[in-house]
């Protein structure tokens, strides 16, 4: 497997920075601003969340200068936000609510509180920035954190449930959304219903007051016991406003696609299932990459035969079915939305904070899949035959499991658009020239509705 190429160094935590060399992840630590962190990470409490899986592992590899380095395991295929479901969204919030109650009554908290230091293993939310975690001021009601748990996670819910704002476009925003972007775009009657008047109306008004009441509140002193239960009230309330924003299940336009595929006949459906889960134990891959996965049938059949899989789709109910779906059935599938035609771009200072889909993914994956996805790439995203075929060699390392559609399918004359000088031509023979690039068949069977199936080995 290749190794992923990030970064040398993160350089906002001035507790420490990142580097990740092949398949080992590094950070560099500066104890005297880390000492709480190093401390925990010692504790039966993060012993705790290591097993359970809800925190990375740790070793500590001192350095013969005094320095000394964490060490973490490479979480497969890394993400960011602005590529997650909704539902992905609510699990990493929960999770950093979950850490900062059980820092608490430690002494600790959390000095941040973003997006960004989760990721996930399958649909499991695992907390990644172990620097995140600091000494608690016994006397203070204040998580510092508080602002920024309402701007990362709670307005970009807020603004997706009720506006219909993409979460995709936090990526413009690295440390969220502020309650002014959202109210120009609020009813009278919406700025005084929950839970715009708590995130957006009161903070509006709160801020007319300016910073002098904020700098007052911040100095607030307490007794031990009465700041532990203030911080435990305000994590609660911030818990029940982020249940509010629990997604409601959307019909999108692929979101039934698998119900409603009048172009599939159940015996086209039950012979396609055979095809590949007969292709998946020819392969036997260990790495899965599914474009075009919509809700996941074929992801978790993936999953099932013994692969991790990376299920990528444009459509953002599909891609919720598919979390579902896979969180419910505990495979290993993590569903995101991602175009393999417009991939996440690098992003971040100079582009070199968070990397860009296709770097993440290059020889990565033992196998990918590509079922009912290329008539797409060809007529909507007007992607030519031989790129469609270097793209699949460049995802995966020996194994490809592709579906051909022919012009006569009626899915491809809806796309064609009268467009059949262009791309009426196109055949079977034309798909297996692309692909021979690149490719030798292993396996073939062409389905009673005319659509080929394809396993490919590569050459």
């Amino acid at each position: 497997m290749a190794t992923i190429e990030l970064p040398l160094e993160t350089f906002r935590d001035p507790a420490g920075s990142l580097r990740i060399e092949g398949e080992r992840v590094l950070r560099r630590v500066r104890p005297e601003q880390a000492s709480a962190a190093l401390e925990f990470l010692q504790s039966d409490l993060a012993a705790q969340w290591v097993e359970s899986g809800r925190l990375i592992g740790t070793e500590f590899l001192p350095g013969s200068d005094g320095s000394l380095t964490l060490e973490h395991p490479l979480v497969f295929f890394p993400t960011y936000p602005w590529e997650w479901t909704a539902s992905a969204w609510l699990d990493a919030a929960r999770l950093t609510l979950d850490l900062c109650e059980a820092l608490l009554p430690q002494g600790l908290i959390l000095k941040d509180a973003t997006p960004l230091n989760v990721l996930f293993q399958g649909t499991r939310a695992v907390f990644v920035d172990v620097l995140s975690i600091d000494k608690r001021d016994p006397h203070s009601p204040i998580w510092l954190a508080y602002g920024q748990f309402v701007r990362t996670f709670l307005l970009p819910l807020l603004a997706w449930k009720y506006l219909g704002w993409p979460l995709a476009a936090s990526m413009q925003k690295r440390d969220g959304y502020e309650p002014a972007d959202l109210a120009p775009y609020l009813s009278r009657w919406q700025r005084w219903r929950e839970p715009f008047r708590s995130l957006v109306t009161m903070p509006l008004l709160l801020e007319k007051n300016g910073g002098a009441a904020a700098q007052k509140t911040a100095k607030v002193r307490q007794e031990p016991a009465v700041a532990l239960a203030t911080l435990q009230r305000n994590l609660a309330g911030l818990r029940r406003q982020l249940d509010r924003l629990e997604p409601n299940r959307r019909a999108t336009r692929w979101s039934g696609y698998t119900e409603t595929a009048d172009h599939y006949a159940n015996e086209d459906q039950q012979r396609k299932q055979r095809f590949v889960r007969e292709a998946l134990t020819t392969a036997q891959p260990g790495q899965v990459l599914d474009l075009g996965a919509n809700t996941g049938v074929f992801s978790r059949i993936a999953a099932q035969c013994g692969a991790n899989v990376v299920a990528w789709d444009t459509d953002t109910g599909a891609t919720e079915e598919n979390w579902r779906e896979a969180q419910r059935l505990k495979v290993p599938v993590l569903p995101l939305l991602a175009n393999p035609a417009r991939p996440t771009p690098a992003a971040g200072w100079r582009n070199r904070e968070s990397l860009a889909l296709l770097d993440r993914a290059r020889g990565r994956f033992d196998s990918v899949m590509m079922l009912g996805l290329i008539h797409h790439l060809l007529l909507s995203e007007q992607i030519p035959l031989a790129e469609i075929a270097g793209l699949v060699a460049e995802l995966t390392l020996r194994w490809a499991i592709v579906e051909w559609v022919p012009a006569t399918d009626p899915r491809f004359v809806d796309l064609m658009r009268g467009r059949e000088a262009l791309y009426g031509h196109l055949d079977e023979a034309a798909f297996a020239g692309a692909m021979g690039v690149y490719f030798t068949v292993v396996k073939r069977e062409a389905l009673p509705n005319g659509r080929v199936l394809f396993l490919l080995q590569a050459r």
